[in-house]
């Protein structure tokens, strides 16, 4: 059995909008979904303006386990991970849930801890657990449709609000080719999921026949990830191609690894990190993002709902 999970920092109870603003957001037009490998970067996708944030499972593996997305974090680190980011932000957060942890009865526990911690939306992938892998490489192994269709089924079921949004993704376009890929798309439509996530498709046209196969009766999810087999559509090309909702997984990711790398390019030649001050995030601009105002510290923990006042250990008491 898996040990409980921690109560994360800070406390109190998740903030992140619901599924019903999620749908809500589509109803009214195409949403841009924002990968984020931290918190603070959830909050920089909220400050500028974006739909949603994003919790990807190629992200916590790489970004806080640095491991490759093989299905090697536990349920509890993706449930103390949407925790952490949820409290955040308010804008909705998108989890993936790469294969659920198992059969209908491991998803539906898997769905009602994630949105018991903030997930306005689950992600859940027709990949065999063991070995999984990302959509966009070769070699992927899938279950049946059927067993798929069963998992979409308890997930649905499972969740207390029914506001919640279910997303199941197809990765049969890469193995068994697009009709399959349709054929999947429409059983997990018909076994209750709310949106469609056809991954990897390999050109403009797929993506507009995809669209048009579901145009007026499913949601559809695009994944605009870099150096993937598909093109890097505009969010106007694939609105007119059907999808309402398109998602950014590792962006901010791969920029900040490469700004870092750059970095430490510098420091380690220059011996000072003085020529890339002017380049990085001010301590006024931190703390502006975090909305903190660091001559009355009390303001914000009681904003908090924390008590300034610390326990004997030195944290404060909620």
């Amino acid at each position: 059995m898996e040990p409980e999970v921690a109560a994360p920092a800070p406390a109190g109870p998740p903030t992140a909008a619901g599924g019903s603003t999620l749908r809500a957001a589509v109803g009214a037009g195409q949403v841009a979904i924002v990968g984020a490998p931290l918190a603070l970067a959830a909050k920089l996708v909220e400050s500028t303006g974006f739909d949603a944030v994003y919790l990807s499972g190629a992200a916590l593996s790489a970004g806080s386990l640095a491991v490759p997305d093989v299905g090697l974090f536990t349920r509890a680190q993706l449930v103390e991970q949407t925790r952490i980011l949820a409290r955040a932000v308010t804008i909705p957060l998108v989890v993936d849930a790469d294969t659920g942890f198992g059969g209908p009865e491991d998803v539906a526990l898997t769905v009602r801890l994630l949105e018991e911690a903030g997930a306005a939306a689950i992600q859940l992938e027709d990949q065999v657990g063991v070995g999984k892998r990302c959509g966009h490489l070769a070699g992927k192994r899938l279950v049946t449709a059927t067993e798929m269709a069963e998992k979409v089924a308890a997930a649905a079921a499972a969740r207390r609000d029914p506001a919640t949004v279910i997303i199941a993704r197809t990765d049969a376009r890469g193995v068994l080719g697009l009709d399959e890929c349709l054929g999947r798309l429409e059983a997990y439509r018909v076994a209750g999921a709310d949106w469609l996530f056809p991954e990897a498709l390999a050109s403009r046209e797929e993506f507009h026949a995809v669209g048009g196969a579901f145009r007026g009766r499913c949601p559809l999810l695009a994944n605009m990830t870099e150096f993937g087999v598909g093109p890097l559509l505009d969010r106007g090309d694939l609105e007119s191609a059907g999808f309402a909702a398109v998602l950014y997984p590792m962006t901010l990711l791969r920029l900040a690894m490469t700004a870092m790398e750059a970095g430490l390019a510098v420091l380690a030649e220059e011996g000072t990190q003085e020529e890339l001050v002017d380049t990085m995030q001010t301590r006024a601009e931190l703390y502006d993002l975090l909305d903190y105002d660091p001559q009355h510290p009390e303001r914000w923990l009681a904003a908090h709902g924390l008590d300034a006042s610390a326990d004997p250990d030195g944290a404060p008491r909620p």
